[in-house]
């Protein structure tokens, strides 16, 4: 039995789908009427379900609208349908609902951002090198979190499992998700002492502008848990001059474009380095679980003992 709300509800989303659809179907006779038309508009947030590019539509699964209507899952008719390409289903948007205030009302939605993204898709341009097991990995040098020169050949004898992030990375999939993975790392590694002995954690910086030793620092305490002196013994935070991050971003299949605003545009890329200096393993993305590192790096010890 429908309540008179439920009811409500389904009918209200039967009006909006069949405007959705309505709009698709004629948006090139309507083009200069909704051009013109007057629209209200609320803010919408919630995550891509689906994507339809025949129609120009993606179905959003969002958190209820102020002034319009509940949380719910709908199909929405995108007013720049050339842009479906850039959406996929799992992304967080934020976007403008437009609601046209013309008897034959129509539904938009517009000034889409995509605020997290279901996975990295960005690719770079041009692939230099992609970490292959046997590599050897150049002795690249870096300043860590309390200023102090280091050199990856430093942990030669230890395995070395190293990133790639930076500080103000605004997105929770990406840099954020990178270092929650590698702190997950770094308390299970600690209730191992003999492997925590054999190996160490790098996250590297390709932020030099901003990535300051001392803001790595704050940075870095923020994930460990503390900012005591020997909080990085096992953990560095560690930035280069540009010139070396690029020959690192090269090596290490890391994919990094500086734009305006001092935006930054890249891919994910994790490598676990032998004892001997060497490429283990490459783990490209944010696919990668901490349970899936640490079983490799347990294996690596159990080889090389």
């Amino acid at each position: 039995m429908y309540t008179e709300s439920v009811m409500h509800r389904f009918l209200f989303f039967c009006f909006l789908l069949g405007a959705v659809l309505l709009a698709g179907c004629h948006s090139g006779q309507n083009a200069a009427h909704q051009a013109a038309s007057a629209y209200t508009v609320y803010h919408l947030r919630g995550k891509i379900v689906a994507t339809d590019a025949a129609h120009g539509i993606v179905t959003v699964d969002h958190e209820a609208i102020p002034g319009f209507m509940e949380a719910m899952t709908m199909p929405y008719q995108l007013k720049d349908p050339s842009i479906i390409s850039d959406l996929h289903p799992g992304d967080t948007i934020t976007a403008d609902v437009l609601v046209s205030k013309s008897s034959a009302q129509t539904i938009l939605l517009d000034n889409i951002d995509v605020i997290a993204q279901a996975k990295p898709d960005y690719k770079p341009a041009v692939v230099d090198h992609v970490p292959a097991p046997g590599d050897v990995v150049p002795d690249f040098e870096l300043r860590n979190q309390d200023g102090r020169s280091i050199h990856l050949s430093q942990f030669r004898g230890k395995a070395l499992l190293i990133t790639f992030i930076y500080t103000r990375c605004p997105f929770p999939n990406y840099c954020p998700l990178m270092t929650h993975n590698f702190a997950v790392i770094n308390q299970e590694l600690k209730k191992a002492p003999a492997l925590y002995k054999e190996t160490h954690l790098l996250s590297v910086s390709f932020d030099p502008e901003h990535d300051t030793p001392a803001s790595l620092r704050v940075y870095g305490a923020g994930y460990i848990g503390t900012g005591a002196k020997d909080a990085f013994a096992h953990w560095d935070f560690a930035v280069a001059p540009k010139p070396v991050v690029l020959k690192m971003a090269e090596f290490f299949d890391v994919g990094i474009t500086y734009g305006a605003n001092d935006s930054i545009t890249h891919t994910l890329s994790t490598t676990l380095i032998g004892p001997d200096g060497k490429v283990v393993h490459f783990y490209p993305g944010n696919d990668w679980t901490p349970a899936q590192v640490l079983a490799d790096m347990k294996k690596l010890a159990a080889r090389a003992g």
